[in-house]
C-alpha cells in the first residue's frame, strides 16, 4: 500500500490526528478520526449496523478542505 499525505488538522493539540490520505493504489480515502461515543454509534446503526471490520469516526469540519482535496488527487488519478 502506498498511502498520499494530504493533510493533518491544524488544531490537534499533539498533531497526530485527525489526519487525511489516499490510498494510491486504488484511490480510496483513508481517515484517521476521534472515535465516535456510543450515542453517535447508535444514531448510525438507525439506518444500518456497523460491521466489526467497520468503524465511525468523526473528522473536524475544519478539514473538509483537505478532505476535497484527498477526493481532487483520488479523481485525478482515475481519469
Amino acid at each position: 500500500m502506498s498511502l498520499r499525505f494530504i493533510a493533518k488538522d491544524p488544531n490537534s493539540p499533539d498533531g497526530d490526528s485527525p489526519t487525511v490520505w489516499v490510498d494510491e493504489e486504488n484511490d480510496d480515502l483513508v481517515i484517521q478520526g476521534w472515535k465516535a461515543d456510543s450515542a453517535t454509534e447508535a444514531e448510525c446503526r438507525a439506518v444500518g449496523g456497523i460491521p466489526d471490520h467497520e468503524a465511525v469516526v468523526r473528522v473536524p469540519a475544519r478539514l473538509a478542505q483537505a478532505i476535497r482535496e484527498a477526493c481532487d488527487v483520488a479523481e485525478r488519478r482515475t481519469d
